[in-house]
């Protein structure tokens, strides 16, 4: 009696002689290289579209890298100090816009747990409230951590940020699901990122204003009634953005002031070595 469930090696073959001859000459990819070239000779083919090649580059892309790769560095993170009274929480979270905050107690070093900004505000209708009995559970991942055991992790976890650690148990950095799929499907719109035909110019409730990088200095200079202009009358600029970057000499950074033309510049947001939001605030008369 023959056996129902015939092995694999036992089935029949039913690739023709040139479907099997053209495995042998042309063999799949050996290499991650190899396996991207491929997408892009299907893309050309017209087999998939320039949106699935680049998303399928980077999932393959993403199978090599790690947490400590694309996290954020301490350095840039956004804290909160449980010790800090409300209004300079408040304040923190409206100056940076972000939805979670880690929070700190002591040093920076000892995260005791993540803030969700729409948890905040419910101290505004109960003051009574303990703020540490708001706090999220903080999750700690290492450096190594590879990006598609974080995703699964963010996924079955329903956790939106992880705290990266580095090899001596040191913070090193955060990482937000959005970092992750960044990597597959580019940048995803942020709180910060709004249509262009929204506005660049917001007011603030502390009187200052929050300011696209790439909003043209004729329009900065027609809203604030200053005169902008570069320390190089031979450099052009268009946007507010380039122009504050030349000044400053280097790549901004989150948290970075500038003074220019009796306006401070402070750096609140910034994606692929560009600004894309200022606070902008006039610098008092009596300011040394």
């Amino acid at each position: 009696m023959s056996d129902p469930n015939p092995t694999r090696s036992d089935r029949e073959d039913t690739r023709t002689f040139l479907q099997k001859l053209a495995e042998f000459i042309h063999p799949g990819p050996d290499s991650t290289d190899e396996l991207i070239d491929w997408l892009g000779d299907a893309e050309r083919s017209q087999i998939i579209g320039a949106d699935s090649r680049k998303m399928l580059e980077g999932v393959i892309r993403m199978a090599d890298m790690t947490a400590g790769d694309v996290m954020v560095p301490s350095t840039r993170m956004e804290l909160i100090n449980i010790s800090d009274p409300y209004d300079v929480m408040m304040h923190g979270v409206i100056d940076t816009a972000h939805s979670r905050f880690p929070v700190f107690d002591g040093e920076r070093e000892n995260i005791i747990g993540i803030l969700l900004a729409k948890d905040l505000l419910k101290l505004q209708r109960a003051p009574e409230l303990n703020i540490r009995a708001l706090l999220r559970p903080a999750v700690f991942v290492p450096e190594s951590k590879g990006l598609n055991d974080l995703l699964r992790d963010f996924q079955s976890n329903h956790n939106h940020l992880a705290i990266v650690i580095d090899e001596f148990g040191r913070v090193a950095g955060l990482i937000t699901i959005e970092d992750v799929l960044e990597q597959i499907v580019g940048e995803i719109e942020d709180e910060f990122d709004i249509a262009d035909d929204e506005g660049d110019i917001f007011g603030l409730p502390d009187r200052s204003y929050r300011v696209s990088g790439d909003t043209l200095i004729e329009r900065v200079e027609n809203a604030f009634g200053v005169t902008l202009s570069s320390s190089d009358p031979d450099d052009e600029f268009e946007t507010i953005g380039g122009l504050i970057a030349h000044e400053m000499g280097h790549v901004p950074k989150r948290g970075e002031h500038f003074v220019l033309s009796g306006l401070d510049f402070v750096v609140l947001h910034t994606k692929g070595g560009a600004v894309k939001w200022f606070k902008v605030s006039p610098v008092p008369v009596n300011a040394s």
